[in-house]
């Protein structure tokens, strides 16, 4: 982990609170037995290297580096089985963040026209004052909105290399874990470079889904699937109302009878889908605002 560190220039980054400098310490805490420093290295590891809406800042796709090598160390919470799985679900929200779909392409090509502007701008954005970098994100140019957009794009080009220490954790005895990993291979390989390994991907989450016991793993499931382009129809008639809805959210289901069926009974009974899942919350993928949006546009709200 200290090498990956050092080959990063951290201070020409930025985060939520500014320079990036301090995120390898602090992530370093995970690995540590000072209780306050892995509070603060988790907190800092949640707001501060994520935007709002799970989007990226130009610290994102570096961290999520370190964050695919703390996923199997084993000095991650040797006490807390739930800490790979939030290396998961953050490897799971960096592939929402870098999803962007024909528009890498578009990206690319501006950011590579405007480097210097880009490197200008963050340059003097990192010497700034808070108040200062507040008025710089309103100043007209749309260079600070490139910079964001070329965060993204970051985090799109690292998507493969975060997709492979992810799958292995789909074999988990731990249905938590495997779920993680699950949501994060949903996101993970849509990129265009994983399209043939997709196939074999598809069959394995489905295989999971025919076996899994549990209803949050299966409705899980059922949005990575769908998210993958497979085919979630036999789960559209499942006794849980949450098994059926994440089924029917699957984008190849537009138009589909049982799936619309499925739709229009979330429409009618919105809580019902909350309430599928008893103490536990909806699955992983809808803490991310795509499909909280999708949800909510399913719902007719």
């Amino acid at each position: 982990m200290d090498d990956r560190m050092d080959d990063v220039d951290w201070s020409q980054l930025f985060h939520a609170e500014g320079r990036a400098s301090d995120t390898p310490r602090r992530l370093a805490a995970l690995l540590g037995d000072d209780a306050d420093a892995f509070v603060d290295g988790y907190t800092h590891l949640w707001s501060t290297t994520l935007r709002r809406e799970g989007k990226a800042w130009p610290a994102t796709a570096p961290t999520a580096l370190l964050v695919a090598e703390l996923l199997d160390n084993p000095l991650l919470g040797p006490d807390d089985p739930s800490m790979p799985d939030a290396m998961l679900a953050y490897l799971y929200a960096v592939g929402v963040a870098g999803d962007l779909g024909e528009r890498a392409p578009e990206i690319r090509a501006r950011a590579a026209a405007r480097a210097a502007e880009l490197r200008a701008w963050t340059d003097a954005y990192l010497a700034a004052d808070a108040d200062v970098r507040t008025h710089m994100w309103r100043d007209g140019t749309g260079r600070g909105e490139l910079v964001l957009d070329r965060a993204a794009l970051a985090c799109f080009d690292l998507v493969p290399t975060l997709l492979r220490p992810t799958l292995p954790h789909l074999a988990s005895e731990r249905v938590q874990r495997r779920t993680c990993a699950a949501a994060a291979v949903g996101s993970l390989a849509g990129h265009p470079s994983v399209s043939a390994q997709r196939p074999a991907l598809l069959d394995r989450l489905t295989s999971m889904a025919q076996a899994a016991d549990s209803s949050y793993e299966v409705a899980t499931l059922m949005i990575a699937i769908g998210r993958l382009g497979g085919d979630t129809r036999p789960w559209l008639t499942d006794p849980n109302t949450g098994v059926r809805v994440c089924a029917a959210l699957a984008p190849g289901l537009t138009g589909d009878d049982t799936g619309e069926r499925v739709r229009r009974e979330l429409a009618g009974s919105p809580g019902a889908f909350g309430e599928s899942f008893g103490d536990m919350a909806p699955p992983l993928q809808f803490q991310s605002k795509p499909y909280q949006d999708l949800l909510m546009s399913a719902a007719g709200r």
